[in-house]
């Protein structure tokens, strides 16, 4: 009986500290995987970095990171959206809190 006790609070643990681990995304963040590229002249005129994931292009700006540092790179971002966009049929617009 002591052991079936022991087992269980272990197992309880176990789960426990996996549901610490994972991390869930906030309501208003993406995640997008793809090549960062600084943008160049376009007709919507915001971001200053562009990614594209699954044909999909996203504008992209950092007030905490250098993109620049991820020129050319496979990588995944985790990016805030910016409300009141994508205007003037652009992408829609990060703000990248986090590069992976």
């Amino acid at each position: 009986m002591k052991i079936f006790i022991a087992l269980i609070i272990g197992t309880l643990i176990l789960f426990g500290i996996q549901a610490c681990q994972s991390k869930k995304l906030a309501s208003n963040q993406i995640e997008v995987s793809g090549v960062i590229q600084k943008q160049g002249t376009t007709t919507y005129q915001y971001g200053t970095h562009v990614i594209n994931s699954n044909d999909k292009q996203y504008a992209l700006k950092s007030s905490s990171l250098d993109l620049n540092r991820y020129l050319k790179q496979n990588v995944t971002i985790i990016g805030e959206k910016i409300a009141g966009y994508p205007i003037e049929n652009g992408p829609e617009y990060l703000e990248v809190l986090k590069v992976k």
